[in-house]
């Protein structure tokens, strides 16, 4: 099938790379002639186990190409989808000016009929937006589906190429034929491809990312009772999730969630229903915890260290949001280290793959290591706060030697299992007093 995928974002790059690598034509368009230049080369912006190889194998046989010519893409393609960002508005909303502003291009593209495809993440009633907006600019029959993304960062490939479920919204029995085609490849082992309105699949993606991060902000407001009443939350979890009812997933007591999705999204679903004239309160709760978690983690240093750190040197392990990944799009790392430095802190970090996003945010105000156990000579503490695999079975006698103090704030609860007391350290986690 040929297929023209337009923005190559995060998103865009792993949908027209996946697609392509099913045997479609895919053109991924974008109007950043650097970026464009630096794909057709190989070069990634992003860091995606595995996306890297697949695009340089779909290029290389001619499946997938890089171009800034929307309009002979939508003409070449009977499906078009629409990846562009969403980003924040200051009330909260996503802002819908890109999406909006490809549906006109499209409309004035089109030469033939058209399945448009809402991949971006966009509120209830944006699919009827688009709608309207390209029937002002052809005659052209077109269809437009809300067909949202589950692509966790770090597993995006695998989420792609194996999906728990593919979300279709249409009221066209035409439309869905076609986007049953393209996606029965992925499905090969039953799961679902679930349809209904473009309404309903449009809330499917904000009621999703809303739960889970309700799920994560819940454990860590138990988390923070066990500290105060003297409870390990690491056995209060597995207590929990051995429930059938509950299970393991997101329930992880830290530091709290960032990335793209979830802060954004929930503050796009809490406008949609301030819009609407419903309460969102269990949904406002769990985005003050999220913001609260990062707080308390730099009251356990205060705490221990001083409210005053000038002179220490502070080493960090992680500052991407989460491991597999360089995106720090609302890092926890960022809030907690900026407290730390409004302190008179010295921040010595270390991440695998966030160092380039991370010198755009924080430049020459912390330094970065060239390795995990660099960062922590004479250092006065090591803060864990992302749960890298490589940060998961250290040498600690080799951290014991390296720090000036043997003090580990771990916001990832990754050392729970191993003694450190008995090790000589002073071990301070979440959720233990």
């Amino acid at each position: 099938m040929k297929v023209c995928v337009i923005g190559t974002g995060y998103v865009g790059l792993v949908v027209g790379t996946c697609l392509a690598e099913m045997g479609n034509d895919v053109v991924c368009i974008d109007n950043n002639e650097e970026k464009l230049t630096q794909l057709r080369n190989g070069v990634i912006p992003i860091y995606e186990p595995g996306l890297e190889a697949l695009i340089k194998t779909n290029v290389n046989e001619g499946r997938l190409i890089f171009s800034n010519d929307l309009e002979t893409a939508v003409k070449n393609s009977l499906v078009c989808f629409i990846a562009v960002g969403t980003p924040q508005g200051e009330d909260g909303a996503a802002d819908l000016q890109y999406v909006l502003g490809v549906a006109e291009q499209i409309g004035k593209s089109i030469n033939g009929y058209k399945v448009i495809v809402n991949k971006s993440t966009v509120p209830v009633g944006t699919a009827q937006e688009v709608k309207s907006i390209i029937a002002k600019y052809t005659n052209n029959e077109f269809d437009v589906v809300s067909n949202p993304e589950f692509l966790k960062q770090g597993a995006a490939v695998e989420d792609f190429l194996r999906p728990d479920r593919v979300i279709i919204g249409s009221d066209s029995e035409r439309a869905k034929r076609i986007m049953l085609e393209l996606y029965s490849p992925f499905v090969r082992n039953q799961n679902p491809i679930i349809t209904m309105d473009n309404k309903s699949a449009e809330m499917v993606k904000y009621a999703s990312n809303s739960f889970l991060a309700v799920k994560i902000s819940y454990i860590n407001e138990i988390a923070n009772i066990c500290e105060k009443i003297g409870a390990d939350i690491n056995k209060v979890r597995l207590g929990m999730c051995s429930d059938s009812r509950i299970g393991t997933k997101f329930l992880y007591p830290g530091i709290g969630f960032g990335g793209s999705c979830f802060p954004k999204d929930i503050k796009a679903l809490m406008k949609t229903a301030l819009d609407n004239g419903c309460e969102c309160e269990l949904i406002k709760s769990a985005d003050n915890i999220n913001k609260r978690q990062r707080l308390l983690f730099v009251q356990k240093v205060i705490d221990i260290l001083g409210e005053d750190l000038n002179g220490k040197f502070l080493a960090v392990w992680g500052l991407a949001f989460k491991p597999k990944t360089n995106d720090m799009r609302e890092a926890p790392a960022i809030t907690i280290i900026e407290e730390l430095l409004s302190r008179g802190a010295k921040i010595r970090a270390f991440d695998p793959k966030a160092f380039d996003n991370a010198k755009q945010i924080f430049g020459d105000k912390i330094d970065y290591a060239k390795s995990a156990y660099d960062a922590l000579i004479d250092s006065d503490a090591l803060l864990l706060l992302t749960e890298w695999n490589e940060f998961r079975n250290p040498d600690f006698n080799k951290i014991k030697q390296a720090l000036k103090r043997p003090i580990i704030f771990d916001g990832r609860n990754q050392y729970s299992d191993y003694s450190l007391t008995d090790k000589g350290f002073e071990y301070y986690q979440i959720g233990k007093g």
